[in-house]
């Protein structure tokens, strides 16, 4: 007979979560201070490349990891992570942090749905589309472009946990992770022209290096490595539940460290995803284990 869960290890993911969202989001808040000077696009590849050189040198993926089908699946894996960051910054340069990321969770809406099986699943979800929905109108007159944007982070974020969850049942995550990651650094290579005006500033070239493997470590290799450990935990559905954390940790961190307040409605809004979070956190003793398939 399988072992119930106990009360603390029902919360041992959403511990995870929040500690990854807050590195996250301090990433964040470092990147929006550079985008004056490089530009949105420029400073999320200083995030993948610097999280390509952080994991590589950590993991150090062994040969196996860079042949046939597994580093096509950690390639995907990397490349739509990438387009979900490049989304995001840009995003990010138009609406503050934490409306930016409650908007970019429709993406998980869906996978959240497609997996739901239970009457408590669906009260969860109606309560992220009511949260969503509430910044949205907010903002949409404000910035369409920034709303396109987080809209594209969230398809991208649907990809990222359908092919993260690939990645993490295959045993080998973190050395997946960084050849992933390296992946993605390639082929967005073209990205680090618009740092050539830091290289023409002021700023010595160790200083830009520092800060893209700050930004790689904060904003990607930490929370994304506990993500592989989350998702070895939980399903795909309780996974894109659990995200549901990183609006509030994104609001409260664009509050301590940017001065964004957000307005009532979008506040609203995310105290809506966050009471998502509670919802189904507490109905999850009623989930099967992740399917290994």
């Amino acid at each position: 007979m399988a072992s119930q869960r106990t009360p603390s290890s029902v919360w041992v993911a959403p511990a995870l979560m929040l500690t990854g969202g807050v590195s996250m989001y301090l990433g964040a808040a470092l990147a929006v201070v550079l985008f004056d000077r490089l530009g949105p696009s420029a400073v999320a590849w200083m995030r993948i490349a610097g999280a390509a050189l952080v994991l590589m040198a950590w993991v150090r993926p062994g040969r196996s990891a860079f042949t046939g089908h597994r580093l096509a699946l950690a390639g995907s894996f990397g490349v739509i992570t990438a387009a979900m960051n490049i989304a995001f910054y840009e995003a990010l340069d138009r609406l503050p942090l934490g409306t930016t990321v409650a908007l970019e969770f429709l993406g998980p809406i869906v996978v959240a749905a497609v997996g739901s099986r239970s009457r408590r699943d669906v009260a969860a979800l109606g309560l992220v589309i009511v949260g969503v929905l509430l910044i949205v109108d907010v903002r949409w007159s404000g910035s369409p472009a920034g709303v396109g944007f987080a809209l594209t982070a969230a398809a991208c974020w649907s990809g990222y946990i359908l092919l993260g969850k690939a990645v993490a049942q295959r045993g080998s995550g973190m050395e997946d992770l960084a050849t992933g990651f390296l992946v993605a650094a390639v082929l967005t290579s073209p990205l680090a022209i618009g740092l050539r005006p830091a290289f023409d500033a002021d700023a010595p070239t160790l200083g830009l290096l520092g800060i893209g493997l700050a930004l790689g470590l904060l904003s990607t290799a930490v929370p994304y490595a506990l993500d592989q450990v989350i998702l070895r935990r939980v399903g795909r559905a309780r996974f894109a539940i659990l995200l549901a954390l990183l609006p509030v940790t994104a609001a409260v961190v664009g509050f301590l460290a940017l001065l964004q307040v957000p307005h009532a409605a979008e506040f609203a809004g995310i105290v809506a995803v966050a009471a998502a979070v509670g919802v189904q956190a507490r109905g999850v003793h009623d989930e099967g284990p992740p399917n290994p398939g």
